[in-house]
């Protein structure tokens, strides 16, 4: 007596993977139509026993006409990434049109890793909105995703990729150059000035540092400027480094993270050494995000001035953007649009 199909050789013959076949029967999240209809075609032609319940509520699905909007962010474990899903998630459930938000979290940074999980999902929803660093596999990944017909926006940080349907987030150039005016004006007195970035490949952070560097040079040049560290957004990694820079430079003025991942090594360097040749042994910091570290390293005084990503107007924003692109694609811009949102600024006395 043969065996009756399972649900794992649907996946097999579809080509997906066994969650996706799952989410096509129980309708748990709506999958891609095109997708979905593959999956179905699969079952009925290995005579699997619930293609018919597939394809009824693959046609209930289409009377709604509900899209699904798939998100790519980064590491689960950062509060702010969470918050933001939640966001991202509310945003869709409360438009007046029909969608769901597929939220993904990408530990791997890797951008071959990155590429590879952006293309997944993108098979399994309508459009898509990704963090990520700018590489050739991402904007590989993106052309990938183009030619199916699954725009691609850019969150958080911009991507060079020139089929991106467009940016949404805040503007870097006037991040960096908010954080420069806060150090130059807070600082009791000119020195050198600490600079971190996640990484050079996230263009939100290269122009952060850019524009940081641009307003000190033209409105304070008595401010020097050190090179440049890298962090990978690793507190412990930032931790060390933050100490490193205090030694080397004990009459530090002022230090910028323009990424945030790190800060919390930061804080704790800080607050565990404090340069000795300082007036008052304080150095004027600016970061980003107001996670609960932050806050309470605002209270303490021991961080100035936190620069905020509104992240439910760009949640609302970018969904709203999504759904546009896919009802008038012939209306998108070559070049994608760009979308920035003000930023929001946080001291201890507004929080």
């Amino acid at each position: 007596m043969s065996r009756r199909p399972t649900l794992a050789a649907v996946a097999e013959a579809a080509g997906v993977s066994t969650a996706t076949v799952d989410r096509v029967l129980n309708s748990r999240l709506p999958v891609r139509s095109a997708t979905a209809m593959r999956v179905i075609e699969a079952a009925e032609r290995i005579g699997y026993h619930g293609a018919p319940l597939m394809r009824a509520r693959l046609t209930e699905r289409s009377e709604r006409e509900v899209r699904t909007l798939g998100f790519c962010l980064l590491r689960r474990h950062e509060a702010f990434y969470r918050a933001f899903g939640r966001e991202l998630s509310a945003a869709a459930s409360q438009h007046a049109s029909p969608c769901v938000a597929v939220i993904e979290y990408m530990d791997e940074l890797e951008p071959a890793a990155i590429a590879e999980r952006m293309l997944q999902l993108g098979r399994e929803t309508d459009a898509l909105g990704v963090v990520a660093v700018d590489h050739p596999h991402v904007s590989a990944a993106v052309e990938a995703l183009h030619g199916r017909g699954c725009p691609t926006f850019a969150l958080l940080s911009d991507l060079s990729a020139p089929l991106r349907a467009g940016f949404v987030g805040v503007d870097p150039r006037k991040s960096g150059r908010t954080a420069a005016w806060a150090i130059s004006r807070l600082a009791r007195r000119p020195g050198p000035v600490g600079v971190f970035v996640g990484s050079h490949r996230y263009l939100g952070h290269e122009a952060c540092e850019m524009s940081f560097r641009a307003h000190l040079r033209e409105h304070a040049p008595d401010f020097r400027v050190l090179e440049t560290q890298v962090n990978l957004e690793d507190a412990q990694l930032a931790h060390e480094a933050t100490l490193d820079l205090l030694r080397r430079h004990p009459d530090l003025a002022g230090l910028y993270d323009a990424g945030g991942g790190g800060m919390a090594g930061t804080i704790r360097a800080l607050q565990a050494e404090r340069p000795p040749g300082h007036a008052l042994g304080h150095v004027v910091t600016v970061s980003n995000e107001l996670t609960p570290e932050h806050r309470a390293a605002l209270a303490d005084g021991v961080i100035d001035l936190v620069l905020g990503t509104p992240q439910a107007a760009i949640a609302r924003t970018v969904v709203q953007a999504m759904l546009d692109a896919l009802e008038r694609p012939q209306q998108m811009r070559p070049h994608g649009v760009q979308m920035t949102l003000p930023v929001e600024v946080y001291t201890a006395e507004n929080m």
